[in-house]
């Protein structure tokens, strides 16, 4: 059973670290989208963290540099197997992804459903932000992946 068990778990960590990856290249990708780069707005506008970037780029080029910052990530965490220093950067980069983007949970109105009484029934917002609750946990467990293989 031990055997059936680290061979379940080494598949498990396969698709955690690969789908890490794919999740985070294909929002970033979606960022140099004119769309995407407009829907965001309703999150960043509000964020404390991130609204003073509109005072210096416009929606699309800050659509562009955040999708750049994500896809950069995405990539560091792939190289994990082979380049676990380079991973752990990009395992922290999707750390501060992550909380930044579940800081909208708390900035950005409307998270709640006001037809279901409101928090915690969640609108489709709060829905699209509650996923991110488990990208935080898969770059916590990349970031401690790539810690422990590195050599000291």
């Amino acid at each position: 059973m031990k055997t059936w068990g680290r061979r379940v778990e080494t598949v498990g960590g396969l698709v955690v670290r690969y789908g890490l990856v794919l999740v985070v290249a294909w929002i970033a990708v979606l960022k140099l989208t004119a769309s995407e780069a407009q829907r965001i707005q309703q999150y960043v506008s509000h964020s404390p963290f991130l609204s003073w970037l509109n005072h210096f780029l416009d929606p699309r080029p800050l659509s562009i540099v955040l999708g750049s910052v994500e896809f950069a990530a995405a990539a560091l965490i792939a190289a994990g197997p082979w380049l676990p220093r380079v991973s752990a950067v990009g395992s922290a980069l999707g750390i501060g992804i992550f909380l930044t983007t579940l800081s909208f949970f708390v900035t950005t109105p409307g998270v709640g459903d006001a037809a279901a009484g409101g928090f915690p029934a969640l609108s489709p917002v709060g829905q699209f932000l509650l996923k991110d609750v488990v990208l935080l946990g898969a770059s916590i467990w990349t970031l401690g992946q790539a810690l422990s293989s590195v050599d000291e």
